[in-house]
């Protein structure tokens, strides 16, 4: 079998309309990726397992006839459960747990009609904004080897912007989604809260802020994704109505809108010049399209948000550590990454009321973020506040590991806190990412474009945002976007 020559040319749902006309075989386009997949895995380490016995039954059954039918599709190995297949999520500790059903979301993607192939790579639990498993080790950005793609989705960040695939799994907690986009040059939409079911193993992740979706290289496949998976299943909390017009959003242009930015860090730090330089060159588009585009923030306490994302994070993970002894008593905690057993203990320290006292502050930035949407219909800052950081620069030292190691041993969450190391190893990572966290707490969707490049070429992201459940107004600005500057051309050398 040959590979399909055009294959990088097209997106998702190009591809699918190739095979409908029969102008290429569902086997030829996996076959392809496969290949495709083998060159780049050596060099970008995207993939953590392969699941080609599992396509090929697919192939064998029978793809149903959905808008991808035919389409090759990684999953990310978090959340993203296939019956009978490891579900490691970048952990020793879980190498060799296999899920016993589908996740709603793989089901959706199955009824689409996608062929999946693979499990893409992420850091471990996906709790950081780069892609370094001790287990599986480094993830590399295609555009720059020596820089992350970012996480937590960043095996599939680097899978699609190497066009393994047109698009991929990815979810997000706290810009997991927007952070590898804007590094890898890609379409990423963090959908509202509850658009997109966690069940049937979840009811609401992270307590709301994660949610689950895709990488792509198009607007439209994201939105035709979003149609495919979005809805509630039986014993969710709540639905979000309607559904099933998300694609449609993106073949109109939107009306002229009020359009806010800014381009400071909610930290207080630095933010690179070619961030700042991304976001204003996108107002001049805006403004040229006929968008009325000005300068102005929502009052949000930026350092009290990052407190309360913190908080979330440490307890999060100390119920994480708690869930892996009751239902994988085969797992070892010992098998866990000294980071993440610190955050344990430090999740462990903190009293249910503390925890909640933090989570009551939520209101506090969605009431703020609500009332700047009474005056502006949305809102972009830079994704990030810098360029992609060298693969390691963000990752504890050999120091901190080791006392991060002996006080999770010891369970010291109490002292950890006051020393403080594991809220500045923290903080020296949120200060690349400052952005994107808000969306997450208040449940807002959001999206990274990627419309800018550096004077070298790499792309830079600029991140909307808008009131919940505004996805289809997020879609209609991406996709006029898309058409004003196209991005699709771009792909990294190599």
């Amino acid at each position: 079998m040959q590979e399909f020559a055009e294959y990088a040319r097209h997106d998702a749902l190009g591809l699918a309309a190739l095979v409908a006309r029969g102008e290429v075989s569902a086997a030829e386009l996996l076959y392809t990726a496969q290949c495709r997949a083998d060159r780049a895995q050596p060099r970008l380490n995207a993939l953590v397992r392969r699941m080609d016995v599992e396509a090929a039954a697919t192939l064998r059954a029978g793809i149903p006839p959905g808008p991808f039918a035919g389409v090759p599709y990684l999953l990310k190995d978090l959340m993203q459960a296939y019956a009978g297949v490891p579900m490691s999520m970048g952990s020793a500790a879980l190498r060799d747990y296999v899920p016993v059903q589908d996740d709603v979301l793989v089901q959706r993607l199955k009824r689409a009609g996608l062929v999946i192939f693979g499990k893409t790579n992420v850091p471990e639990w996906g709790l950081v904004a780069y892609t370094e498993p001790k287990t599986f080790g480094v993830t590399r950005n295609p555009w720059d080897i020596t820089r992350t793609p970012g996480g937590s989705s960043g095996g599939s960040a680097a899978a699609v912007a190497a066009r393994i695939v047109p698009a991929a799994g990815a979810n997000d907690g706290g810009g997991s989604i927007r952070i590898p986009a804007a590094y890898c040059g890609l379409f990423g939409l963090k959908p509202s809260r509850g658009r997109v079911s966690p069940g049937p193993e979840d009811g609401e992740v992270w307590m709301g802020a994660a949610c689950e979706h895709a990488l792509t290289l198009s607007v439209r496949d994201s939105a035709a994704l979003l149609d495919a998976v979005a809805g509630a299943a039986p014993g969710d909390p709540f639905e979000i109505a309607p559904r099933g017009i998300f694609l449609a959003a993106t073949q109109a242009p939107p009306p002229r809108l009020r359009i806010a930015f800014s381009t400071a860090s909610p930290l207080g730090t630095p933010v690179a010049r070619a961030c700042v330089d991304a976001v204003r060159a996108t107002a001049r588009l805006l403004e040229s399209l006929g968008h009325h585009v000005e300068e102005a923030a929502p009052r949000i306490d930026g350092m009290a948000l990052m407190h309360a994302y913190l908080m979330l994070y440490f307890g999060e993970v100390a119920a994480q550590v708690r869930e892996l002894r009751a239902l994988h008593p085969q797992a070892r905690v010992t098998q866990l990454e000294p980071t993440t057993r610190a955050l344990a203990a430090i999740g462990e320290a903190i009293s249910a009321g503390e925890y909640m006292r933090s989570h009551h502050h939520w209101n506090d930035f969605g009431r703020a973020l609500g009332d700047h949407f009474t005056h502006y219909d949305l809102w972009f800052t830079p994704t990030t506040a810098d360029r992609p950081p060298l693969i390691g620069e963000l990752a504890p030292t050999p120091s901190q590991e080791r006392l991060l190691a002996l006080a999770a041993q010891l369970r010291a969450g109490s002292l950890l806190r006051r020393l403080g190391i594991v809220e500045r190893v923290a903080m020296h990572n949120l200060t690349r990412t400052p952005f994107t966290q808000l969306a997450n707490l208040t449940g807002v969707p959001a999206m990274n474009v990627p419309l800018q490049q550096t004077d070298s070429g790499k792309p830079v992201g600029v991140q909307f945002m808008g009131r919940f459940g505004s996805e289809t107004l997020l879609f209609a600005l991406a996709a006029e976007l898309e058409h004003a500057q196209p991005w699709a051309g771009r792909e990294p050398a190599g």
